[in-house]
């Protein structure tokens, strides 16, 4: 299973970011997957996590509303639009597979991640 993000970079706050997480050596569809994010010094924390069996959604308290997750199994790509972004959204974010439990977690395969900083 290989999983590689993209799309990170420098925004300003309240902008907008796409990142994107592209799958390989395995079918997408049969997994959730998911974004996790780490800030140095912070715990990585996962902030949201989409099925592969109907494409439902779950997402943390901190980006719920402004995140919207989204997958195209055809292409093998899972979504993250990133939508009000604020400082504390700063933080490498990685994909990966997911679980939902009483958080997002992972369940065994990291992708590389991709820096996201929110400045001015």
């Amino acid at each position: 299973v290989q999983l590689q993000a993209s799309g990170g970079g420098l925004v300003q706050p309240g902008g907008s970011l796409r990142l994107s997480c592209v799958a390989s050596d395995f079918a997408l569809n049969y997994y959730a997957i998911g974004w996790f994010r780490q800030a140095p010094g912070k715990e990585r924390e996962g902030v949201s996590c989409i099925q592969g069996s109907d494409s439902s959604t779950h997402y943390s308290d901190s980006v719920k509303g402004r995140f919207t997750i989204s997958r195209d199994n055809r292409r093998k790509r899972v979504y993250l639009q990133m939508n009000s972004l604020n400082p504390e959204d700063t933080a490498v974010y990685y994909c990966a597979t997911c679980g939902v439990g009483d958080k997002i977690y992972n369940t065994g395969y990291w992708g590389k991640g991709t820096q996201v900083t929110v400045s001015s």
